[in-house]
């Protein structure tokens, strides 16, 4: 595929960027699929991209409903490009073991959230130290994962292993 990435067809590389900045905000997609790197785009046999993967590991997954759902390298890439709070969920120390092993967070153990997160929204969970822990989708809208004190705020996908 031009533009960097290895297969052709719908859904080229440079399209999956604008997808990127439309779901999470300006320069995301630069920083999912840099201009210089080389992806795989894996499809369905339709031709629908599916996957896509780089040197690091899955960036993204490409739903029927034409959003992304987060890889670690992908949550990564966006956690090192996004201001904070953008996008992320931010978690206290009681919590970081029970996430990095890809359990659910609970809204009591919230710290703070990205204003502008809709449930349904592809979020990175951070530790109060600032460092990635998960990725995963929220339950509830910023609002709610801040104020409840009881119910899930993120469903955790992929957990990132203590050191």
């Amino acid at each position: 595929m031009s533009d960097g990435a290895t297969e052709g067809g719908l859904a080229g590389v440079s399209e999956l960027r604008t997808i990127a900045d439309y779901q999470f905000g300006a320069g995301a997609g630069s920083a999912l699929f840099p201009r210089e790197e080389s992806v795989t785009v894996k499809r369905t046999n339709s031709g629908r991209p599916q996957q896509v993967h780089a040197d690091g590991g899955r960036l993204v997954s490409f739903g029927i409903d034409g959003r992304f759902t987060l890889g670690l390298e992908g949550g990564r890439r966006l956690h090192e490009a996004l201001e904070s709070p953008a996008y992320r969920v931010i978690v206290d120390d009681e919590s970081e073991p029970f996430v990095r092993d890809e359990k659910n967070v609970f809204a009591k153990f919230v710290l703070e959230a990205g204003p502008d997160i809709r449930p349904g929204d592809e979020v990175l969970v951070v530790h109060e130290r600032g460092e990635l822990i998960a990725v995963g989708t929220a339950d509830l809208a910023a609002e709610g994962i801040e104020d409840f004190e009881t119910g899930m705020a993120v469903r955790v996908r992929e957990g990132v292993p203590a050191e």
